[in-house]
């Protein structure tokens, strides 16, 4: 069995914040987004190859990653884009992909940008056991929510219905960036582009699949975060968090108030500050501040701010709210 781990998309809504590093990249407690997929599929003997698929822009950052990692299976695919406007849409780049890459095997495709609390085996144990398509489907709690996903309606775990991004929803399970595809359905894909079918989110082939051969969902509870914007990444490092803090060794404190969920990354220095649901990357400095639900990038030096909801550049100077 073979996996992709899609990784092409350049996180407009983080910036600046991932202006300048894949949103895969962002950290996780002591590990990053992505880190925590690899990790899972290193350990699943099942599968022989992880395929990470991304952008010419990008490649040189997961080049270097891959090559400092501890993991061996992961290996680069590179699309041919490098800005939002040239992208293919995620089912284009996936039919390029095996194209490119000669897969014919079953084959796992999951988003690098999802935490999920589910163990990925536990899915393919699920997938193996029907030997046919299989996404991964989870109950958001919110009509609001649903309408930014694909939803699912099931009977007996078999999909007989699949809306992507419906206006009205009428349920709140939706499908998340998790799918199985045994070998033979994927010879569909070129098919399904060839129809001229929207070749953008993986659940327009889905929708389109299950009406041609039987598919399931594998239904989950506890936790999911598609890490897309600054409050789903916050929520994402709360739940890692579970209330604590992770403050660096090297990091100085100085009459400072940490809250809940705040991870302070290497060599930051904070001085009179009081932070909560926040991340301070590697080197920023901040002096008489109050930061709350808010990301502070790299190199960043702050003085007599109160900030919420803020995403403050790597390298910024701000200074009694004046850059």
């Amino acid at each position: 069995m073979k996996a992709v781990v899609l990784a092409g998309g350049y996180a407009t809504r983080l910036w600046p914040i991932t202006k300048h590093r894949p949103k895969m990249f962002l950290p996780i407690g002591d590990s990053t987004v992505i880190d925590h997929i690899f990790r899972e599929l290193e350990a699943d003997d099942r599968i022989d190859e992880v395929y990470v698929s991304t952008n010419e822009r990008f490649a040189p950052e997961f080049e270097a990653h891959l090559a400092d990692s501890e993991f061996d299976k992961p290996q680069l695919s590179i699309e041919e884009t490098s800005e939002e406007a040239d992208k293919f849409g995620v089912v284009g780049a996936l039919a390029q992909l095996i194209d490119r890459e000669g897969v014919d095997d079953d084959l796992l495709v999951i988003a690098g940008d999802n935490l999920i609390s589910f163990d990925v085996s536990t899915f393919l144990d699920y997938f193996q056991e029907r030997d046919a398509p299989t996404l991964a489907a989870y109950d958001v709690g919110s009509l609001e929510k649903a309408k930014s996903y694909g939803l699912v309606e099931l009977e007996d775990d078999r999909v007989v219905d699949f809306q992507e991004k419906p206006d009205d929803p009428n349920s709140t399970l939706v499908s998340i960036a998790c799918y199985a595809f045994p070998g033979e359905s994927l010879s569909l894909l070129p098919t399904y582009l060839e129809e001229g079918n929207n070749p953008d989110e993986p659940g327009w082939f889905v929708q389109w699949l299950q009406d041609r051969e039987p598919t399931y969902a594998y239904t989950f509870e506890g936790a999911w975060f598609d890490i897309g914007t600054p409050e789903s990444y916050l929520d994402a490092v709360a739940w890692h968090l579970g209330g604590d803090s992770l403050i660096d060794d090297s990091a100085t404190l100085e009459n400072t108030t940490i809250g809940d969920n705040v991870h302070v990354m290497a060599d930051v220095s904070l001085e009179d500050t009081t932070l909560d649901h926040a991340v301070v990357f590697p080197d920023a400095t901040v002096r008489n501040g109050d930061i709350r639900r808010s990301i502070i990038d790299e190199g960043t030096r702050l003085e007599d701010l109160d900030l919420a909801g803020a995403l403050i550049g790597a390298h910024t100077t701000i200074t009694n709210g004046s850059p």
